[in-house]
């Protein structure tokens, strides 16, 4: 495969960006080589600027549910851009698109446009410890909310593939009031709650796993997140900026059927542009500013041109079938890896929710931190670039998750599920 023109912008950026890159995962670093520099995608593919095309399952790590550059979407992107990019004032977007997301998750009766899933995440947990007057919040070891700091403690796939345990430069102080447990230990979260409940603002849960690779919640166990925190007066955030309409239109709270205090969403919302949003009760969402004391605010908020793809996404997102025909196609994908690692008796275990899944090199069932760490990574740094060389394009690393779209063909995810076999095999060596 020519990366002649990738390398040489890969030196070039070297020179100007830190390692690079804009975002560590990017640089290759846990797979070896240097990051492809795509050029152009459509559909369920990409190309690189060397011409060489992928089938792509990154997916802009998981918002392009409906593919690359759907035409729709690009239209109504192109429409508002001719009417201006960004105002700094209120639109009717901004509304219609908080009547859309209010109206497939019913836990958010207010929403607040913000500009991604860091900002959301960070906003959502100052909320809930204004709200409250305290300091403490609990996450779970691996699950990844952002890059603010009291998020940076223990969290999943970056640091993970980068071999980083924690982030030098967060405050010492401020890490003491991030509490952190094992993901899916709910007899560890009753026992918290027992000693500490009275100090702890909120509980921040991925309610499916998806920064250390796709885990499921084990049954009982979002259960207890709730109990725990109505009755110790705290708040309960869901990280959906992965899950939300990606498992499904109402989210993973939706097929769990368990209503949070405080929702966060991601780039799912702006069709895959920059965007994120916080949202819970009137009675909570009113301590934020300008109604209340809590303040956060942003010149681009609810940006025109996010809301615009946000729209069509969520209108598109609507119609019949679209969730079956993920499950579909994310199954028979699967289903042929599973016969592939069968055959050739490769380790490895599968977890997939929905449109989300993984392959995990390791024999250990994959439930929380601990056991994802069991992967071999050297196995899965030979396959990932066994895929590439297939034209497959995967996310660079163990930990992170596989994403099905709408318009993967049925001939596509054969090709996939061939090159699979034969990345497998060649990893063996």
């Amino acid at each position: 495969m020519n990366r002649t023109k990738s390398e040489e912008l890969f030196s070039r950026a070297q020179t100007v960006m830190p390692g690079g890159v804009n975002s560590p995962v990017r640089a290759f670093n846990a797979v070896g080589g240097n990051p492809l520099f795509i050029q152009s995608a459509k559909g369920a593919r990409i190309t690189d600027v060397d011409g060489n095309d992928f089938i792509d399952y990154v997916s802009s790590w998981g918002p392009l549910i409906l593919g690359h550059a759907h035409p729709e979407i690009v239209k109504a992107i192109n429409i508002q851009a001719g009417m201006g990019t960004s105002f700094g004032a209120p639109t009717e977007l901004e509304i219609t698109l908080a009547e859309k997301v209010t109206g497939a998750f019913p836990s958010m009766e207010i929403v607040r446009m913000v500009n991604s899933g860091t900002e959301a995440v960070m906003s959502a947990t100052r909320l809930a410890r204004g709200i409250t007057g305290r300091d403490k919040i609990l996450k779970f070891e691996g699950c990844y909310h952002g890059h603010s700091d009291s998020m940076l403690v223990k969290a999943g796939s970056g640091l993970l593939s980068l071999g980083t345990p924690d982030c030098p430069g967060i405050v010492a102080d401020l890490a003491a009031k991030t509490l952190t447990l094992p993901y899916n230990d709910a007899d560890s979260v009753k026992k918290l709650f027992a000693d500490q409940g009275g100090d702890i603002a909120c509980i921040i849960v991925e309610p499916i796993a998806g920064n250390m690779g796709v885990i499921p919640p084990k049954e009982g166990f979002l259960q207890t997140l709730r109990e725990v925190t109505r009755q110790s007066g705290s708040l309960l955030i869901f990280d959906e900026v992965i899950t939300g309409f990606r498992v499904a239109l109402g989210g993973a709270q939706s097929l769990y059927d368990i209503q949070p205090d405080f929702t966060c969403l991601g780039k799912i919302i702006g069709g895959g542009l920059p965007v994120g949003a916080y949202g819970g009760t009137k009675e909570i969402m009113d301590q934020v500013s300008p109604t209340g004391p809590v303040y956060q605010a942003g010149t681009l908020s609810g940006n025109p041109l996010a809301m615009a793809a946000g729209n069509k996404m969520l209108d598109l997102l609507s119609q019949d079938q679209v969730y079956e025909e993920l499950e579909r196609k994310s199954d028979l994908l699967c289903q042929g890896f599973k016969e592939n690692a069968a055959k050739l008796g490769v380790s490895a275990k599968f977890n997939r929710i929905g449109s989300m899944f993984s392959m995990f090199f390791t024999d250990t069932e994959v439930v929380d931190f601990q056991s994802v760490k069991t992967c071999d990574t050297e196995f899965f740094k030979r396959y990932f670039n066994a895929m590439l060389d297939e034209g497959i394009y995967i996310a660079p690393s163990q930990f992170e998750v596989g994403f099905m779209t709408t318009v993967h063909t049925d001939k596509e995810i054969e090709q996939t599920i061939q090159a699979n076999f034969n990345a497998l095999k060649k990893a063996m060596g």
